[in-house]
């Protein structure tokens, strides 16, 4: 076959507007993830959401791993050393493609983080009205009691500290640290201990 009909029927032919559709969804694909500034103008004119973002997994990737600290407050009156809860699990190689186990340890990421971004917005004691903020007491709530059990522990106080992961020369950071809590939350139908 000719070249030149070749080229021509590709333009023209049966199928054509298929192709120069396909064709241009790639281009405008591959640009779309280029991390410069300039190319977010096709995302910027993508109404309806066609050109895929492959960056979803880490558009802004994280650089610190949180780390969970408690104490716990005794009925006498005594404090407790800080005991770290430790939710990332070593990886194996099976985990790059399947690593449902990792749902808890991001959910409670997520948490952290707009806990942290509502406590530089609002501060300390506008946090402990949202849900982030209940539901990560409540898992640390839920960690004591497994540990170290109900009826020993009046509360508890907790604390997210930062940390470079892998990299020790960089000190860990504390960057919240709650009030005492107890550990049977006042509500409608509990009482605290």
């Amino acid at each position: 076959m000719n070249p030149t009909a070749l080229f021509k029927d590709t333009f023209t032919g049966p199928g054509s507007v298929a192709r120069i559709v396909g064709a241009g969804m790639l281009v405008a694909t591959v640009a779309a993830q280029h991390p410069h500034p300039a190319f977010d103008r096709v995302r910027s004119r993508d109404l309806f959401s066609f050109v895929p973002n492959w960056k979803f997994f880490a558009p802004n990737p994280a650089t610190h791993d949180f780390h969970y600290v408690y104490r716990t407050l005794d009925h006498a009156g005594g404090t407790s050393e800080w005991s770290e809860i430790d939710m990332i699990e070593p990886r194996r190689m099976y985990q790059a493609f399947w690593f449902a186990t990792r749902r808890p340890e991001k959910s409670v990421f997520d948490l952290c983080t707009a806990i942290l971004q509502q406590a530089t917005k609002s501060g300390a004691t506008e946090v402990q009205k949202t849900s982030s903020y209940r539901v990560l007491a409540e898992f640390i709530r839920k960690t004591v009691r497994e540990r170290r059990g109900a009826e020993h522990v009046k509360g508890f106080q907790f604390a997210v500290v930062r940390a470079a992961g892998h990299d020790t020369s960089e000190d860990p950071e504390p960057l919240f640290i709650s009030p005492y809590t107890p550990m049977r939350p006042a509500g409608p139908h509990l009482t605290p201990a």
